[in-house]
């Protein structure tokens, strides 16, 4: 069987979009992964970027998505931490939509450490690396 490709593979989600806030929740957990073998020198404008990437900003993000895309996030994690295998995705998606506890996504992605690691190895848990996914 093929590894699936991320032309094939519908979480409910965007791959990008994932990818995009794996990025920004490593910066804001402290998490980032830095390319050691970059060569280029820090510009006077990475702190500009440094501050987009901040809590306020992930929970907005995340808020900003429909209930379905939050819910394939929270699935994502659910999967990545191992609750679930991704055999298993629709009963991590159904389990993740039906959180209600007063909680929004946002809340309890942020209050999870490393999330967006776990998001990380939820895909990869497809056969996706999320570093291959083009932002």
């Amino acid at each position: 069987m093929a590894e699936p490709s991320e032309d094939d593979l519908d979480l409910g989600i965007s791959l990008e979009l994932v990818a995009t806030l794996v990025d920004h929740a490593r910066a804001v957990q402290g998490t980032e992964v830095v390319d050691l073998d970059a060569d280029e020198e820090p510009d006077a404008d990475a702190g500009e970027a440094e501050d987009e990437f901040d809590e306020d900003s992930l929970r907005a993000a995340i808020l900003a998505l429909n209930d379905d895309e939050q819910a394939a996030l929270i699935a994502l994690v659910l999967v990545g931490r191992g609750d679930f295998t991704a055999e298993e995705w629709e009963e991590a998606l159904a389990q993740a939509a039906e959180r209600d506890n007063g909680e929004d996504a946002a809340e309890m992605l942020l209050g999870i450490d490393n999330f967006g690691d776990l998001l990380a190895e939820g895909v990869a848990a497809f056969g996706l690396s999320i570093e291959d996914i083009d932002r």
